[in-house]
């Protein structure tokens, strides 16, 4: 939904926007194009190994990179400022405030996991792929899946399964993980994904839309990284900063995320403060979800500062 985000984003010549969670730079390159001459790009993002590709792909504009905020000066008046930050989306006022910006003229937030993490079968956000149970998207916090699904309670399991991911299976699932933790620990998505097939008793088929395990990975990923805690925090940081008639897109990717999303813009548009620009969240169109299956999920909504 690349170019329906730019398009809501109304992106021209000498802006500020933000890229909430810049990744491998997919979405910044394009942004990058349209604001253009001048402007200024600041790119976010928890995850460090995706900053590095970030960099790379943005070298062109960039004659200087290093540090956890990196700013690759312009070479010239007509090309952007881009500062590029180690950070979580929820610290937006923390981030730009030590940039001293004060004002931006649109915000994007890309959620959930990307296709780089997933493919990076190390980082433990898949399925496909046995690999130490992390999940953490900033590798150098704490917490990993390993913890929670280890040392947590039935219960605890149990509920986070089923307020992260909306698993109908979620108490079976939490009783076959408890029973089996207390042989051994679970400490590969491998024998997560085969424990949760267990318990609901049905093996996956190719043809099926949907892995079994899907939606505890997610609950276990959400409750690692605070993802939905770190989603509110931020929409309610927005209003403030943005400038008159500047815009904030949201790509979401599960009906946790969207509901926070949806409620976020209705209440912001009561106050005065928000025009909604889409009454209807968009959607992924048949092309698009030909070529990437992971955004048959999507949904886009957006809106404007008053």
């Amino acid at each position: 939904m690349r170019q329906e985000a730019l398009k809501a984003l109304n992106l021209k010549p000498g802006q500020t926007i933000v890229d909430a969670t810049v990744g491998t730079a997919g979405h910044s390159l394009e942004i990058l194009k349209a604001i253009s001459p001048g402007g200024r790009l600041i790119g976010i993002d928890r995850d460090e190994d995706s900053l590095v590709i970030a960099k790379e792909r943005l070298a062109e504009f960039n004659s200087q990179v290093g540090g956890s905020t990196a700013r690759f000066t312009t070479g010239g008046p007509a090309r952007p400022t881009i500062d590029i930050a180690h950070g979580d989306f929820r610290d937006i006022n923390k981030i730009l405030n030590g940039l001293k910006v004060k004002k931006i003229d649109g915000i994007l937030f890309d959620l959930g996991v990307s296709s780089y993490q997933l493919d990076s079968k190390e980082r433990g956000f898949s399925f496909r792929y046995d690999a130490p149970l992390d999940m953490r998207m900033d590798k150098t916090s704490y917490i990993l899946a390993y913890d929670l699904v280890n040392n947590l309670t039935e219960k605890e399991i149990s509920d986070i399964l089923w307020m992260f991911g909306e698993e109908r299976w979620h108490n079976r699932i939490a009783r076959y993980l408890v029973r089996e933790r207390s042989h051994s620990p679970v400490a590969t998505t491998g024998q997560l994904r085969d424990i949760v097939l267990r318990a609901i008793g049905r093996p996956f088929s190719p043809g099926q839309r949907i892995h079994p395990a899907t939606r505890t990975f997610q609950a276990l990923r959400i409750a690692v990284n605070r993802e939905l805690e770190a989603l509110e925090e931020a929409l309610r940081a927005v209003p403030e900063l943005l400038k008159k008639n500047g815009r904030v897109c949201v790509i979401s990717f599960h009906s946790l995320e969207d509901r926070i999303v949806k409620h976020n813009f209705k209440e912001n548009s009561l106050k005065g403060i928000y025009r909604i620009i889409t009454k209807k969240p968009l959607e992924a169109g048949d092309d698009e979800t030909a070529q990437n299956p992971r955004s048959r999920s999507a949904k886009m909504r957006a809106a404007s500062k008053i």
